[in-house]
């Protein structure tokens, strides 16, 4: 009940995925990301186990097809997994179990995946490879964005999705970007507006962990943390 694009940006070495469900909390339980490292996404019947682990592989060198054979090789319940890394070099993988009772398709791009399943049609995943590869947008949140636009248009899943989740990493221990939208109608549409309101505030968030002296107050604004 998932689908989501993961992403390397090559010319920035951020690593992200954009992530839709019916389901709740999907930011919670379906996409991780480690910097340096890679992303996987870890979907339907969603074993929240793998993700910590695909990341401890990724980040010990193994590579995208490594990963997801290890995780499906580890899987007491492969045929219901659907998995999707990609890895420090952009090389991309992805597995969808057998046994998944739904449309459930998977695509590959230029260092991104796209996987789903319970999706309303087969064109949804190879849509938002091409909106994120056709992203007029500056900033690599904003293409994540697009390819989640472009999932939903394409008639995303079979039922409407509730919940949505960006996670995007760059060269710190800690997420650049972490921001979800859960149980509410058009979560894509919400996730987008709390982009818009997070991203003037992305570098200052950043700057008060190494250097906090040099920040000013943001005066009567209820966004300073």
């Amino acid at each position: 009940m998932t689908f989501s694009l993961s992403a390397f940006d090559r010319a920035t070495g951020m690593f992200g995925i954009a992530v839709a469900s019916s389901s709740i909390a999907v930011g919670n339980r379906c996409p991780w990301a480690r910097a340096g490292a890679g992303v996987v996404a870890t979907q339907h019947r969603t074993d929240i186990r793998c993700g910590p682990l695909g990341l401890e592989l990724l980040s010990q060198g193994f590579s995208a097809i490594e990963v997801v054979n290890l995780l499906v090789a580890g899987s007491e319940h492969p045929d219901l997994r659907q998995f999707s890394v990609v890895d420090r070099d952009g090389r991309t993988a992805f597995f969808n179990g057998p046994k998944i009772e739904s449309i459930a398709t998977a695509h590959q791009g230029d260092a991104c995946v796209s996987v789903g399943n319970f999706l309303a049609n087969e064109r949804v995943t190879a849509k938002m490879v091409s909106g994120y590869e056709k992203s007029w947008s500056a900033s690599f949140a904003a293409r994540l964005l697009d390819a989640l636009d472009a999932g939903v248009a394409a008639g995303g899943e079979t039922q409407p999705a509730m919940a949505a989740a960006l996670l995007i990493v760059d060269r710190h221990a800690w997420p650049l970007v972490d921001l979800r939208v859960d149980f509410v109608a058009n979560p894509a549409t919400g996730l987008r507006a709390l982009w818009g309101a997070y991203e003037p505030l992305v570098d200052r968030f950043v700057t008060q962990v190494l250097r906090p002296a040099e920040l000013k107050p943001l005066i009567n604004s209820p966004l300073q943390v």
